[in-house]
């Protein structure tokens, strides 16, 4: 009920984005139900149509992907202060987002349906229609309810498992630490990286510099400042004998003593690398091994026939082709921003690469995920050019499909990295900055952006064309 709240109460851009994942579900619905159209009237190749079914993956995974994406960008699913008071926190959020989804991915499944049995006639008393082919429709054949109802729900259920998956609750205490428990001074039990032997708390001059980096007016209430004698024990400037040290409290065995929390050497540890470019050699890795399956599955194969799909050799390698791309987009984009500030950068390539860095994160993958179809979009218009097999209206319909899901995704992760540095963009007017500057920040950044992704989409295309050329 409260999905249906917010659904109803939201802005038109949330009604037009939602809107967006209904049509991709009604697309993708339609093709799988038209693989099943075309299992039915072929029941002697088993094999083909399974490889119809295997890519319909394609547009199904479009799908999920801008799904996703609209449901980050949702404000009425948004954590915000005040509302785990009501029981409305993360979780109950989280569910609230997958709901909506599955609900606006629902109605495009009940479109797909509707769309397939006008085609098919059975809506109305006309004949079938002519705009797809008969095989594909299943003419004269009944249709077995529950492979409908399994694929129609297949849509809807991926979307919902993972915006749940994307936008879980994550718990914001740090790890626990792997280092192995060890015994401190006296027994005490703690997570101490040394351990001390017997004697050495009262050696000759081991407490010397822990006792010279406490604070000088720490128990000074007789005779001022104090000072450390030759035996590493306390004296006044007055000459009499410290006052005893009040017992520390009682504390659990947990508890580090307090001079373990002073900083030495082994505590100095590395930075980590950023999370956006700990990706980038797997993902090199994985597109080289789909430009070697395609390379393999071209020289292996002969050009596809009209009205056959390409071999699942070459389905795989694209699929690990644009999982490559869209492991490294991160890592590319974080890279593109560093190159920006080299070389005595100015203020405005000094603003438009920190906003490449601080950005890589949202539009990094849904950029490499684009390079991958227009690379495939190159594949397509040189291998089927106009002596090659011509696209039917379900091949169309899926590269339709999958290239506005793409750039419909890579558009709103857009729109979301905007809003989510409007604080920043704010600041800095009222600091004096001239729009011109941030117009000219954002021209540079989609400047460099092109001049990155797109030789690479250009050299992956041409590799992974040039097997199917052959």
């Amino acid at each position: 009920m409260l999905a249906l709240r917010l659904t109803r109460t939201a802005h038109l851009a949330v009604h037009l984005r939602r809107l967006l994942v209904a049509v991709a579900s009604a697309g993708t619905g339609f093709l799988l139900l038209c693989a099943l159209g075309h299992a039915l009237s072929h029941p002697d190749t088993p094999g083909a149509a399974a490889l119809r079914l295997a890519w319909c993956a394609a547009p199904l995974a479009a799908a999920v992907q801008l799904a996703v994406a609209v449901a980050r960008t949702d404000p009425g699913t948004r954590p915000r202060s005040g509302l785990s008071a009501i029981g409305l926190g993360p979780g109950r959020l989280m569910a609230v987002s997958a709901t909506t989804t599955a609900l606006s991915a629902s109605l495009g499944s009940v479109a797909a349906l509707l769309a397939y049995l006008h085609l098919r006639g059975d809506l109305t008393s006309r004949p079938p229609s002519g705009r797809v082919a008969a095989d594909a429709l299943a003419v004269g054949q009944s249709l077995p309810a529950p492979a409908v109802l399994t694929l129609l729900v297949l849509v809807p259920a991926c979307a919902s498992a993972a915006v749940a998956q994307a936008l879980r609750p994550r718990d914001p205490r740090p790890a626990p630490s792997a280092a192995p428990r060890g015994y401190g001074r006296f027994g005490a039990y703690g997570w101490g990286k040394a351990r001390e032997t017997f004697g050495a708390y009262g050696r000759f001059g081991s407490r010397t510099a822990v006792a010279a980096a406490r604070p000088a007016a720490a128990g000074s209430h007789a005779g001022g400042a104090a000072l450390v004698g030759a035996g590493g024990t306390l004296q006044t400037q007055s000459g009499e004998p410290p006052a005893p040290a009040p017992d520390p409290a009682p504390t659990d065995g947990a508890t580090e003593p307090p001079d373990a929390a002073l900083p030495t050497a082994a505590d100095t540890v590395p930075a980590p690398l950023p999370q956006n470019t700990t990706a980038l050699p797997w993902g090199i890795a994985v597109l080289a091994a789909g430009l070697t399956v395609e390379t393999y599955t071209g020289n292996a194969s002969a050009a596809p026939t009209p009205g056959t799909a390409p071999s699942a050799g070459v389905l795989i390698g694209w699929a690990l082709t644009a999982l490559g791309l869209a492991l490294a987009g991160p890592g590319l984009t974080h890279l593109c921003g560093r190159l920006l500030q080299a070389v005595r950068p100015g203020a405005l390539r000094l603003l438009a690469g920190r906003v490449l860095m601080e950005e890589s994160h949202r539009v990094g993958r849904p950029l490499g995920v684009v390079a991958a179809v227009a690379a495939a979009a190159y594949v397509a218009a040189t291998v089927y050019d106009g002596d090659g097999p011509a696209f039917g209206p379900l091949a169309t319909l899926g590269a339709s499909l999958v290239a506005g899901c793409t750039v419909a995704t890579l558009l709103t992760a857009a729109v979301a990295a905007r809003h989510a540095r409007a604080g920043t963009t704010d600041a800095l007017l009222r600091l004096g900055a001239p729009p011109a500057t941030l117009r000219g920040a954002a021209a540079v950044r989609a400047a460099a952006l092109l001049a990155l992704f797109g030789p690479l989409t250009l050299l992956v295309a041409v590799l992974a064309a040039l097997p199917l050329e052959h």
